[in-house]
C-alpha cells in the first residue's frame, strides 16, 4: 500500500509540474474537466484529461 501512496504522490507532482504545458496542448480545458474556486482556493478537478492521458498511455504500454 505504501508502494501505490509513493507512485500517486510522484504522479500528482508531476502532473502538477506539467499542468501549465498540458493545458497549452489543450488537456485541462475539456468538457468534463472541473475548475471552481472554495474560500479563496482555486480546485482542479481534471476528469476527461485522466481519462485521455490514461487512454493514450494504455495504447503506448501496449505497443511496447
Amino acid at each position: 500500500m505504501i508502494r501505490w501512496l509513493i507512485v500517486v504522490f510522484l504522479a500528482l507532482v508531476i502532473f502538477s509540474g506539467l499542468r501549465p504545458w498540458l493545458e497549452k496542448m489543450g488537456l485541462g480545458r475539456l468538457p468534463g474537466d472541473f475548475r471552481f474556486r472554495l474560500f479563496g482556493r482555486e480546485i482542479f478537478v481534471p476528469l476527461a484529461s485522466s481519462i485521455v492521458l490514461s487512454f493514450i498511455a494504455m495504447l503506448v504500454a501496449k505497443v511496447l
